[in-house]
């Protein structure tokens, strides 16, 4: 398949041209399809450019447009005119080959939206579009961004998601009229699987109930189904914990596509270099150290123990946290007993042939280095974090 992206330099295009890539060079081979060419046409790019790649092309990704123009006529030229020329030049070489439009859901000139230039120059171009199909017979497929965040999104220009992102990862203040401010959100991954969706003629469609989209097999429209409703402050309180991880060492809630998962990914890609890696606090003493690495909401925390040649570790017990013991690097003996029984078990363990052992509520437990020369080096979680006005961790020897 050949694809055409127009706008490939914007932030949707670069994320959909990244995805057109990995299928291309078969780094994803998780497609129904193929992709022979991808066509990037963007501003510097020429007519004649375009003439050879609408000649050519399987489907064609319209996602050029302006949304930040010096005067309201830019609106029209750079939408509506962009798209004229670039139907007319497939009516030229008789391409019916299926065409997707970026349009908005200020479209829809509704309440804040009714007097949007922006957004009458987006019907405009939707109706050009629905117009083009009933003359060629040609598939459109017309989608109303809301608003849109992820990775590579410019801040200070049109998302506010991208300026609170970039400006709180970097110390910058940010600034928030109303907390109470309600934003729907459509993450990038999110539209450019919508996307592969229309290249195997899967795409989900609707009518629009307002600003709503509806679900409707035959719809008029097609859109993504997976939106965020979500508060500025919502927003800005999340980024804030996110901020202070590396000091809190506190994992949020980032549950199977929450939206807050999706924006800590998007947080994350506007780190600058010194916050990239950061220090962790090791617990040193003639016996090796011990480090938490992370502490979750609701699932434990991790830690990483080193302990020196010969040394034993532990000799304690829990009467409800558990943990789990993985020894990574070098040679252990991990001991238990229940606390009213002689008898011990007993597991050897290696880095060589890592497994993960329980340590049990009710049973003391330690962990003995069996080398004499090398450090021994093991993960450990537990199923809640270390709470120091209830640590729940007594002292009591496995073997006297």
């Amino acid at each position: 398949m050949k694809i055409l992206v127009t706008g490939a330099k914007g932030f949707v295009g670069k994320n959909l041209v990244s995805t057109l890539k990995n299928i291309r060079d078969g780094k994803d081979r998780t497609r129904s399809f193929s992709v022979s060419e991808i066509y990037e046409y963007d501003i510097d790019s020429t007519i004649d450019d375009l003439d050879v790649y609408t000649s050519k092309s399987d489907f064609v990704f319209n996602l050029a447009g302006v949304n930040r123009p010096k005067d309201n006529e830019e609106f029209f030229k750079g939408n509506f005119g962009f798209a004229t020329d670039l139907l007319s030049l497939l009516k030229k070489h008789n391409n019916t080959c299926p065409v997707m439009i970026s349009s908005s859901i200020q479209a829809t000139l509704i309440g804040r939206y009714a007097q949007s230039d922006y957004g009458k120059s987006k019907l405009d171009g939707e109706k050009l579009m629905f117009d083009y199909a009933k003359e060629t017979g040609a598939k459109v497929l017309v989608y109303r961004f809301p608003n849109l965040f992820g990775k590579w999104c410019r801040p200070n220009y049109n998302s506010a998601v991208a300026t609170f992102c970039n400006n709180i990862a970097n110390d910058l203040p940010i600034q928030v009229n109303d907390r109470s401010t309600e934003l729907e959100l459509l993450y990038i991954d999110d539209l450019v699987e919508e996307m592969m969706r229309c290249l195997e003629g899967k795409e989900n469609h609707c009518e629009f109930d307002g600003v709503e989209a509806v679900a409707k097999a035959d719809g008029k429209y097609v859109y993504v189904p997976c939106t965020h409703h979500v508060t500025l402050g919502e927003i800005v309180d999340l980024l804030e914990s996110f901020k202070e991880q590396p000091h809190t060492l506190l994992m949020p809630s980032i549950s199977k596509n929450s939206f807050a998962k999706k924006l800590y990914s998007t947080y994350l890609s506007y780190l600058p270099k010194e916050k990239v890696c950061f220090p962790l606090k090791m617990n040193i003493d003639d016996r090796g150290s011990f480090t938490e690495l992370l502490k979750t909401v609701d699932c434990g925390q991790f830690s990483v123990n080193v302990s020196k040649p010969g040394i034993t570790k532990g000799e304690h017990w829990h009467h409800s946290k558990w943990e789990f013991f993985i020894v990574v690097s070098g040679k252990a003996l991990i001991q238990e007993r229940n606390i009213f029984s002689d008898e011990v078990i007993e597991f050897e363990v290696s880095g060589d042939n890592i497994q993960a052992v329980h340590m049990l509520p009710g049973y003391t437990h330690n962990i003995i280095n069996l080398s004499d020369t090398h450090d021994l080096v093991t993960v450990m979680w537990a199923n809640e974090s270390f709470d120091p006005n209830h640590p729940d961790t007594f002292f009591l020897k496995v073997s006297e």
